[in-house]
């Protein structure tokens, strides 16, 4: 009797612990050795095996920049904001939001087979699951800063300048980095559980990506619907990516931090709701 005691109290203090914010972070940070281990993993053999290797890194980001900016700017003679835009102007505003989007849609998209892909894993029972949405993230956030080395290397070339508030890149991506984490989370969890999760989250990414400002301006859209595009959240990451990295701007603080704070709120409930349902992954697997 006394042993079940012990046991009920010590899952009521784990249980407890899940609802301290320092615990989430005490947590990944005990775990930082072996995330950057199986980052540098997941980076190597992304092009392990290929004849160009890593220079494939470089070579996608162009060719989806010289793909969509012949699309929009040269056969649908797409405008920012109303007016008259340069192809080569055009290409940095696109490329810039691509960058950002990119981050999100993969951790979207490969998130709900993340775990039923490594079933090993599961039935270790030491092994952290919650690290593997964290991992995948840095693969991910490790390809956009590729992606924006040559962003900068093309906005110093068509305009012989660099942006001044490119200091606040790293403030860009944190509520990028906070809105990829509770997806990861909740969708890395639910896709164990309902195998249709990776199906419907492919058909909601082509959605949102028409619904995200990303060949667009929010300008650009009737009144009516600038509302829905300004409560997306990754409309005022888009912006933040464009305003440090070309645009020469500072961050629209307010808006930043309200996001910023509202998205670490859903990477804190995803973390929850992920470890809360993890203890049923081996079972259904």
């Amino acid at each position: 009797m006394r042993l079940i005691i012990q046991k009920d109290r010590s899952a009521n203090i784990r249980d407890l612990s899940l609802w301290n914010p320092v615990h989430v972070l005490y947590n990944l940070w005990s775990h930082r050795e072996l995330i950057w281990s199986l980052v540098r993993r997941e980076v190597r053999q992304r092009y392990r095996g290929t004849f160009l290797g890593l220079l494939w890194a470089w070579i996608i980001p162009i060719l989806m920049m010289v793909i969509y900016t012949f699309v929009f700017s040269y056969v649908f003679k797409a405008k920012w904001q109303g007016t008259e835009t340069q192809p080569a102007d055009f290409a940095l505003i696109l490329f810039a939001g691509l960058i950002a989007f990119n981050v999100f849609s993969e951790i979207a998209n490969t998130s709900p087979t993340l775990i039923l892909g490594v079933p090993n894993y599961v039935r270790k029972v030491v092994f952290p699951l919650e690290v593997l949405p964290v991992v995948r993230l840095g693969s991910a956030l490790v390809n956009s800063l590729i992606s924006v080395i040559l962003l900068v290397l093309l906005n110093l070339f068509l305009t012989r300048s660099l942006s001044r508030t490119l200091i606040f890149l790293p403030l860009a991506y944190l509520p990028l980095i906070f809105l990829c984490l509770a997806s990861g989370w909740f969708l890395s969890s639910l896709g164990v559980y309902i195998r249709d999760t990776a199906e419907v989250m492919k058909v909601v990414m082509r959605i949102l990506f028409f619904l995200s400002p990303v060949f667009y301006s929010v300008e650009a859209v009737p009144g009516f619907l600038q509302g829905v595009l300004k409560v997306n959240p990754l409309t005022i990451i888009l912006t933040a990516f464009r305003q440090s990295l070309i645009w020469d701007e500072p961050l629209s603080w307010i808006i930043w931090g309200a996001w910023t704070v509202f998205n670490a709120l859903l990477a804190y409930s995803g973390y929850i709701w992920f470890m809360k349902t993890k203890k049923g992954f081996a079972d259904v697997i």
